[in-house]
């Protein structure tokens, strides 16, 4: 593509990340004015998320108690697809989580096969990389894709292939990629919980003009308690690559566009900021919460499914590990509580978010 050339040789900045129902387009602008708000609690304890049913209300005359508030469970984690033996342990956690405490499905957020993607929907990188590592978890695995995905060693620039990952959805029982970007509702969350799935790598190179109507379009529509984004690459980070728009910094100097995520930054503050509640993504390996929102949406990072980098960026957190791990995510009616849970199944830290 002309628009990228000169960038051939800054791009191989951004290939340090880890080498790192159904869409329907509807029409009409985001809705500018919406906006998440909410308080939140935060803690380090290990204590099971989940809790009592929070609800309320005047049953009124007739005595009724209020319906129970639906409860949502999913795990979130990216820059999982390496096929090693973290990847399958932490999978059998994920396994032995779930069936003692529950969960609907499972969100990956990127990355999901080392080191560029797929060659085609029958690769056997499928199997090594995704079927066999979490052959333990019997459940639905929503993706969104990273520049590893979209290929030549992270470098994102082979923006055909991603679709190799789209088509395997019809191969798999699991895997759920029906499009680039999606969103979806749980069939256990109608009402509760909409989750948008973001392409952010085409955000990167600024292919994402239909994407910021549609998902703005869907954001603007929904009338779930919870709307949460998830996309590959970070809005904050402590991690290497840190804040979209100052990506890959080194010795000081900021790389030009497009390798600096100027217009991820562009895009996530104009199609997400302030109209979901929480963002999660991937990119960097580690596991981070964020003490700082944008415009009022939460952040939080979970790339440490496989492997981890380092962390020591300047961003204020509540929360931040190297140890592998992913988030446990409880959504009942106005609370949503937030759990890291490293490798071996300790919960290091819960975070509590509560709606009025």
């Amino acid at each position: 593509m002309q628009r990228l050339t000169g960038f051939a040789s800054l791009l191989v900045l951004v290939a340090a990340c880890g080498g790192e129902g159904a869409t329907s387009r509807s029409g009409g602008p985001p809705d500018e004015s919406a906006s998440s708000g909410g308080s939140s609690t935060s803690s380090s304890s290990s204590s099971s998320g989940g809790g009592p049913a929070v609800g309320g209300g005047d049953a009124g005359s007739s005595g009724e108690s209020p319906a129970a508030p639906k409860t949502v469970r999913f795990v979130a984690m990216g820059d999982t697809g390496t096929g090693s033996d973290a990847q399958i342990k932490v999978g059998n956690t994920i396994a032995a989580l779930c069936k003692a405490r529950g969960c609907d499905f499972v969100q990956l957020l990127g990355d999901n096969l080392y080191n560029s993607g797929a060659s085609s929907p029958d690769d056997p990188i499928f199997q090594t990389h995704f079927e066999t590592p979490y052959a333990a978890v019997d459940l639905d695995f929503w993706v969104v894709l990273g520049n590893h995905d979209y290929g030549h060693d992270g470098l994102g620039t082979d923006f055909l292939k991603g679709q190799n990952e789209i088509a395997y959805t019809a191969k798999s029982k699991k895997w759920k990629l029906p499009s680039a970007y999606w969103h979806h509702v749980p069939p256990a969350g109608e009402g509760a919980v909409e989750v948008f799935g973001l392409d952010t790598n085409m955000a990167m190179f600024g292919q994402d003009s239909a994407q910021r109507t549609d998902v703005g379009a869907w954001i603007a529509a929904s009338t779930a308690e919870w709307k949460i984004a998830v996309g590959h690459h970070p809005y904050k980070s402590n991690g290497p690559h840190g804040n979209a728009g100052r990506y890959d910094v080194k010795f000081g100097v900021v790389p030009p566009s497009p390798v600096n995520g100027k217009a991820v930054k562009s895009y996530l503050e104009d199609t997400i900021c302030g109209k979901v509640d929480l963002y999660l993504s991937g990119h960097d390996h580690s596991r981070q919460w964020l003490n700082e929102s944008c415009k009022g949406t939460e952040l939080a990072v979970s790339g440490a499914g496989a492997k981890a980098t380092s962390l020591g960026g300047g961003n204020p957190s509540l929360f931040e590990s190297l140890e592998l791990g992913f988030l446990y995510i409880v959504i009942e009616g106005k609370k949503l509580t937030a759990e890291f849970v490293d490798e071996n199944g300790k919960t290091e830290f819960t975070h509590t978010t509560m709606k009025p």
